[in-house]
């Protein structure tokens, strides 16, 4: 069962809602994660640890989709098994129409540390991804210092980095270097952008300011997004639809449409709807936790 919102009324009611043991977005799009009773368990033996249950979960392309819950409910684990990090130990993740390990689509990825190369410009470190992937890769070398530098260069300009390339990333403060992750994550322009926690060391003010920013390249580009996060304010702000996980092994027990207008603003988080949402999601959260004892 899905949830519609709206900003007025506030949308959801007080108790929790019936959970859906497929989660998918209506409509007919075609899908560009599909995750068919995928389990992930690991070790072997006396020593295996269950990290997600079976689940199964729909995601259309163009969707932004944000994983929330207790920590170590396996929400990283799916975005492992969307980008072929893991394997699944039971069950089948499709991606772009095939099993992930056919690497059907171009995927970018961004994490809480930027990991940027310390002694590339930030130029060169955002270009990185055309290095590597084709086709850029075998255009590289002919267009480094023309079109695909152009490309840094607009990103970047996007993010509020113009003038900063011939930077290197000492000079960088955290939440500039974030902003130039975001850059090297959609530069190789990928179908799927897989996020885990990319703002979680970041002040709230910082936050807050990439939440725009994400948004807005969102807007522009439309590439399927799947984001973990344990901010509940961040993932009502960017998600078209958040996923809540229970704890390990972790299941999907709840799947709801988030439809406030966008683009969205900060002030619009303290709005009755979005704080209704925020609550309800952090109910879930709660119950989730408390459900199995010794959990933390």
């Amino acid at each position: 069962m899905h949830f519609r919102m709206s900003i007025q009324p506030p949308p959801f009611p007080a108790t929790a809602a019936p959970l859906s043991p497929v989660s998918v977005l209506d409509g007919a799009s075609a899908l560009a994660i599909e995750l068919s009773q995928a389990s992930v368990t690991f070790g072997v033996g006396a020593n295996s640890v269950p990290a997600l249950a079976q689940t199964s979960l729909r995601i259309p392309e163009g969707a932004f989709v944000a994983l929330v819950g207790p920590s170590g409910c396996g929400k990283s684990t799916i975005l492992r098994l969307a980008s072929g990090l893991v394997r699944p130990t039971t069950g089948v993740v499709i991606v772009g129409g095939r099993e992930v390990s056919a690497k059907a689509l171009r995927i970018g990825m961004a994490f809480q540390n930027p990991t940027m190369l310390p002694w590339l410009t930030i130029e060169r470190n955002i270009m990185l991804p055309l290095k590597i992937v084709e086709p850029f890769r075998s255009r590289y070398a002919r267009d480094k210092k023309g079109a695909f530098r152009d490309k840094a260069h607009a990103l970047l300009a996007q993010v509020g980095l113009k003038g900063f390339a011939s930077k290197f990333p000492w000079q960088l403060s955290g939440g500039m270097l974030q902003r130039a992750n975001l850059c090297r994550a959609l530069i190789h322009e990928p179908r799927l952008l897989l996020l885990d926690e990319p703002f979680g060391a970041l002040d709230q003010f910082t936050r807050e300011e990439l939440w725009a920013i994400l948004q807005d390249l969102w807007l522009a580009h439309r590439p399927t997004v799947l984001l973990v996060t344990h901010d509940l304010r961040e993932a009502g702000f960017l998600a078209s639809r958040i996923c809540v996980m229970s704890a390990r092994p972790g299941r999907i027990i709840d799947d709801s449409a988030i439809d406030f207008a966008r683009p969205r603003s900060i002030a619009m988080t303290f709005e009755p709807g979005f704080v209704a949402l925020n609550q309800r999601l952090r109910e879930l959260i709660v119950d989730a936790r408390s459900a199995v004892p010794g959990d933390h």
